[in-house]
C-alpha cells in the first residue's frame, strides 16, 4: 500500500482569514506530505504494509507510529474545517455535546480551555466511547486517542505550525477563531457512524 496525500475539498485560501493560504500550503502541503512520505519508506517489506492507518496506530511504536499518526491526525483535522463552516451543530449531535457538557457554549469553553492548557505541541479532541457518550481528550505530540479505546469525532491541531504564521504565539486567539470554520456536517457524520476505534 502506498499512502497519498488526499486533495482537501476547498482550495488553500478559502479557510483565510481564519488559517492563511501560507498556513494551509506549509501545514498540509509540505508537512503532511514529509509525514506521508516518511510513513511510505518505513511500512515498505514490513508487515505494517498492507495495514489500514488506523491499525498501524493502534499497534505500531516510535518513528513508525509519529509518522502515521500525525499523517491521519492532519488528514482528519483538515477535512473537519470547512470554508461554510462555523455556527454551531444541530440535531443529535448537539444532544449529545449537551448531554455531556450541559451546553455548546461550555463545550466549546472546554474545548478551548484544554488547548490553552495543553504544554508544547499536541491535539485537542472530541471523542466518543462504545456509548455514544462525548468527552475531551487532550493528547501530546502524535499520540491519537484511538490508542485509548475512543473514536474521535473532531479535533484541533495546537502545534506551534498550526497557528504560529498567523497568531505567532496566540494560541488563544487561534483557539477562539478557529470555531467559524469547523465544519460540524462532517462532525455529526463522523459522529453517527457506528465505533470502530476500540483498543
Amino acid at each position: 500500500m502506498n499512502y497519498k496525500l488526499p486533495q482537501l475539498p476547498y482550495s488553500p485560501d478559502e479557510l483565510s482569514p481564519i488559517i492563511s493560504k501560507e498556513t494551509v500550503g506549509y501545514h498540509y502541503g509540505k508537512h503532511e506530505q514529509t509525514y506521508i512520505d516518511n510513513l511510505n519508506k518505513l511500512i515498505k517489506g514490513t508487515k505494517f504494509e498492507d495495514m489500514p492507518l488506523e491499525e498501524i496506530i493502534k499497534t505500531s511504536t516510535g518513528a513508525l507510529f509519529n509518522n502515521a499518526s500525525q499523517a491521519w491526525n492532519h488528514i482528519f483535522y483538515f477535512f473537519g474545517l470547512s470554508p461554510q463552516g462555523g455556527g454551531e451543530p444541530t440535531g443529535v449531535l448537539r444532544l449529545a455535546i449537551e448531554d455531556a457538557f450541559d451546553s455548546v457554549e461550555n463545550f466549546i469553553q472546554q474545548m478551548k480551555e484544554a488547548g490553552g492548557k495543553l504544554f508544547g505541541s499536541g491535539w485537542v479532541w472530541l471523542v466518543k466511547d462504545t456509548n455514544d457518550k462525548l468527552s475531551i481528550v487532550s493528547t501530546s505530540n502524535a499520540d491519537n486517542p484511538m490508542r485509548e479505546g475512543y473514536m474521535p469525532i473532531m479535533c484541533i491541531d495546537v502545534w506551534e505550525h498550526a497557528y504560529y504564521l498567523d497568531y505567532q504565539n496566540k494560541r488563544a486567539e487561534y483557539l477562539d477563531k478557529i470555531w467559524d470554520i469547523v465544519n460540524w456536517d462532517i462532525v455529526c457524520r463522523r459522529f453517527l457512524q457506528k465505533f470502530s476505534h476500540t483498543k
